[in-house]
C-alpha cells in the first residue's frame, strides 16, 4: 500500500528522479509542469500549501508521467499541448512539437506586415497549424490558408484552428507537387518544412528521433532542399507583387538555398540567424514590381 506523502515531498520525489536522466534546469521545469497539470499547483502553491498529502490514486498519475519522462517521451506530447506565440497549441505524435525558433519566425513576419489588413496568407507544410493560427492572431484581417500531406496532422491543425477561433482555411495538399495558380494569390508565403538529412540523426536527441513524425523532420541525403525547390518555384509563380516568401531553413543549406531561390527569379534573397545565432530563416521577394 501506498504511503501518504507531502506536496513537498511528492514535489522533490519528481525532481530527483528526473535530476537522474535530465540536466538540472531542464528536471525542475519538467517537475513545475507535472506538478502543475497533475496537481494544479503553482511553485509558489508547493510553498503554500507543501503539507498536504497526495493521494495514492494521483501518486500512481504522477509516477506513470515521469516513467514516460525517463523514456524520452516529450512532456507536450504526454500532456497534449505546447506554448507558441502565447497560444496553447494542441499537439500529438502526429505533428511536430512548436520550437522557440519557429516562434522567432512568425513574430519577424508579423513585424514587418503587421500595419497591412486584409492580406492573403499561404502556410506550406502546416503541421499542428501554429504556424497559421498565429500569423491569423498577429495580422489584420488576414486570409490564411494552411496545408499539410498528412491528414492526421490537419485533423490537429482543424482542432487548433476551431479552438481558437481562426480565420485559417485548411486543405490536404502536397508541398512537392503544388501548381501554379493562373494568377498571383498570395501577399506571403510561410513554410517550416522538413529539413534535416537523413544523415544527421546520428546527432540528435532520442525524444526526437523516436517520438516526432519522421515524414515531417527528414529528407534524403541526396536532396536536401527537396522542399524548397517546389516551395520557391511555386512562390516566384504565385506571389503577389510586393509579396515575400518566409522560410525556415538548415543551416548547412544556407548559401546553396539562396542561390537556388535566386535562380527560381525572386529577389532580395536574405538570412539571418536565430536566437542562437544560427543562421534559420530566410525570406526573398516576389520577382513582380509592385511600383
Amino acid at each position: 500500500m501506498t504511503a501518504d506523502i507531502t506536496l513537498k515531498q511528492c514535489a522533490d520525489g519528481v525532481r530527483d528522479r528526473l535530476s537522474a536522466h535530465y540536466p538540472p534546469g531542464e528536471a525542475q521545469a519538467l517537475t513545475r509542469i507535472v506538478v502543475e497539470e497533475l496537481l494544479h499547483y503553482e511553485p509558489v502553491d508547493v510553498v503554500l500549501h507543501k503539507d498536504s498529502i497526495i493521494s495514492p490514486f494521483m501518486q500512481e498519475k504522477i509516477d506513470k508521467v515521469v516513467e514516460r519522462l525517463l523514456n524520452d517521451e516529450p512532456v507536450q506530447y504526454i500532456f497534449g499541448k505546447a506554448r507558441f506565440c502565447g497560444l496553447e497549441i494542441k499537439v500529438t505524435p502526429d505533428v511536430l512539437i512548436p520550437r522557440p525558433e519557429t516562434q522567432e519566425l512568425v513574430d519577424c513576419i508579423v513585424k514587418e506586415w503587421g500595419d497591412r489588413s486584409d492580406l492573403s496568407v499561404l502556410d506550406v507544410c502546416t503541421g499542428s497549424g501554429c504556424i497559421a493560427v498565429a500569423l491569423a492572431r498577429g495580422l489584420k484581417w488576414a486570409d490564411v490558408t494552411a496545408i499539410d500531406i498528412s491528414e492526421a496532422a490537419l485533423g490537429v491543425a482543424r482542432d487548433n484552428v476551431t479552438q481558437l477561433k481562426v480565420n485559417v482555411t485548411l486543405r490536404q495538399g502536397d508541398a512537392l507537387a503544388m501548381e501554379s495558380p493562373a494568377e498571383p494569390l498570395w501577399d506571403i508565403i510561410v513554410s517550416n518544412p522538413p529539413y534535416i538529412a537523413e544523415n544527421e540523426k546520428r546527432d540528435m536527441e532520442q525524444n526526437v528521433l523516436r517520438y516526432e513524425p519522421h515524414l515531417a523532420l527528414f529528407v534524403p541525403d541526396n536532396d536536401p532542399l527537396r522542399f524548397y525547390k517546389a516551395i520557391g518555384r511555386y512562390a516566384a509563380a504565385s506571389l503577389r507583387a510586393g509579396g515575400e516568401l518566409y522560410f525556415e531553413i538548415n543551416p548547412l543549406y544556407r548559401d546553396t538555398l539562396v542561390t537556388m531561390l535566386e535562380g527560381e527569379g525572386l529577389v532580395d534573397v536574405e538570412s539571418w540567424a536565430d536566437a542562437e545565432g544560427r543562421q534559420r530563416f530566410v525570406k526573398a521577394k516576389s520577382p513582380r514590381d509592385d511600383g
